[in-house]
């Protein structure tokens, strides 16, 4: 059956990004554990379905409270499917928006793109670190090296970060095909993304409480007694994430 074959994959995948990124991942906690404990802000960025995983991390129940998301809007899905897709490709275009973005020293920042190819991506990781963030970007090496770069200088995003976390996706981010179709089909990205970001959270909560800090975590708001704690981490971070108020 293709759906067990599916899980299958996906367990596959995320068993060796857990065995082959584990350093990756605990250097990438570290960053965020640190930067969190100086009063800094966890920002992400992606184009497309990888913004999706800008959301899944962001004022969540069990999350990490200092998150902001990087959110534009034609680069995203809602506004226009194909042409968020064509606008990503546009070298300068990042700089629309990136002038703009409070981006401190010593912050990170995750770019999000399986491709690594396009060069918004790109783009806002450079920017990003001309800011003085950590950048740290989640891709597909596998994908990247099957795929020239659109970028102007020719890099791919695993070029313009501090830090790359492999997700193993593979080219064209589709693991199935069928007997008599031509198209392979079924992504992995955004399953193995969001693992990745949310084990990279863990530990930083982890490394902070071991440090006798209290991490700013979330509680789901359908808990009783949840709202005072929640509304607390909203106050105190408010003033950086303007999507939490």
């Amino acid at each position: 059956m293709l759906m067990n074959a599916y899980f299958n994959i996906i367990g596959e995948l995320l068993h060796k990004v857990r065995t082959k990124q584990a350093e990756e991942i605990r250097s990438a906690a570290v960053k965020v554990a640190d930067c969190i404990e100086q009063g800094g802000i966890i920002h992400l960025f992606g184009c497309g379905h990888s913004h999706i995983l800008t959301e899944e991390v962001f004022y969540r129940a069990g999350g990490l409270a200092p998150i902001r998301p990087i959110f534009v809007e034609k680069l995203m899905l809602h506004e226009g499917a194909v042409r968020s897709s064509e606008l990503e490709r546009q070298n300068g275009l990042a700089a629309d928006f990136m002038d703009e973005q409070d981006i401190r020293e010593g912050e990170v920042v995750f770019v999000l793109s399986t491709s690594g190819r396009n060069p918004v991506p790109v783009d806002v990781a450079l920017m990003a670190g001309q800011k003085g963030a950590f950048t740290i970007g989640i891709t597909s090496l596998a994908y990247s090296k099957s795929q020239p770069s659109r970028h102007e200088s020719g890099r791919h995003l695993a070029d313009a970060v501090d830090l790359v976390i492999d997700n193993f996706s593979v080219k064209g981010d589709a693991v199935l095909r069928y007997p008599g179709m031509e198209v392979a089909f079924a992504p992995s990205s955004t399953v193995i993304g969001a693992a990745i970001l949310n084990a990279v959270f863990a530990e930083a909560i982890g490394i902070m409480f071991d440090k006798g800090l209290t991490p700013p975590v979330f509680l789901s708001g359908n808990i009783d007694g949840a709202d005072a704690h929640n509304e607390a981490l909203i106050e105190a971070y408010k003033g950086r994430i303007a999507l939490l108020a």
